[in-house]
């Protein structure tokens, strides 16, 4: 570095006389390539918004922010997964920390076979990836996944003469897992619970198969929650988990909406 360069200030590492340390500091919604493999053996090429957050003690005035945009470009195209763990550990040793916090988002693709006519299409999902480190803890990463479906009323298909009103809904699970488990593990626990599944083609006896299948399989906000609970209960590999379920609802102007979290080591 030349002597003009050392002479410049670090205003960031300069004391701070208020005695108050922040919980996190750092950089929101940056963009990154990255690569994720997926169940089938391909590996997506996707795009990654990143937050990246660091504690800071009572006794600095402000962190390096740039030293955060830093770790993301040493990695350039080599963000995975599995490099991901790494990236914590960085961060924290990088900006001197004791703790951080880094999220993942991307959309992630499933190619999904129609139901009737097998014709076979790409569907999008949003996936999000949360790591928490502390200075003397190993990194603790969960997986986030919205998952679309559809839901159809059973209050709506009793009630009526023909007919009954259904949404689409969104439904989100946060794992904390005990092994390895694939994204479309996760989605496949969903998509199995909804009244039915979404597909990003049809053809016409398909459009028949989904909506007969949605008006069979009634599901409040209230069941998907709580069957897609009895999965991840019966699964070894999920450690705890919050899902939550709202159903944008075509004959009102609200969501409904249901939560269930349940850490199983407790």
């Amino acid at each position: 570095m030349s002597q003009d360069a050392t002479a410049i200030p670090d205003v960031q590492s300069s004391a701070d006389t208020r005695h108050i340390a922040i919980d996190k500091v750092g950089i929101k919604d940056i963009k990154h390539p990255i690569r994720v493999n997926d169940r089938s053996g391909r590996e997506q090429y996707t795009i990654a918004n990143f937050n990246m957050y660091v504690n800071l003690p009572h006794n600095f005035k402000g962190t390096h922010m740039s030293r955060f945009v830093e770790i993301l470009n040493e990695h350039e195209y080599e963000i995975t997964v599995q490099s991901f763990k790494t990236m914590l550990a960085e961060m924290i040793k990088r900006l001197e920390a004791q703790s951080g916090h880094i999220e993942m988002t991307f959309t992630y693709f499933v190619r999904k076979t129609a139901p009737m006519s097998e014709v076979k299409s790409l569907l999008d999902y949003e996936v999000t990836f949360i790591g928490e480190i502390n200075e003397d803890n190993a990194p603790e990463i969960s997986v986030k996944v919205v998952v679309p479906v559809t839901s159809l009323c059973p209050c709506s298909k009793q009630i009526s003469r023909y007919g009954a009103h259904n949404q689409r809904s969104h439904v989100t699970v946060n794992a904390k897992t005990n092994g390895f488990l694939w994204i479309e593990d996760l989605i496949d626990m969903v998509e199995s619970q909804a009244s039915s599944q979404l597909y990003g083609l049809l053809k016409r006896p398909d459009e028949k198969f989904v909506t007969e299948h949605a008006y069979e399989n009634p599901k409040f906000v209230e069941d998907m929650v709580r069957d897609v609970a009895a999965q991840l209960n019966a699964d070894e590999r999920v450690a705890s988990y919050v899902i939550e379920s709202e159903n944008f609802e075509s004959i009102h102007n609200h969501s409904a909406y249901a939560l269930i979290a349940n850490d199983k080591q407790n």
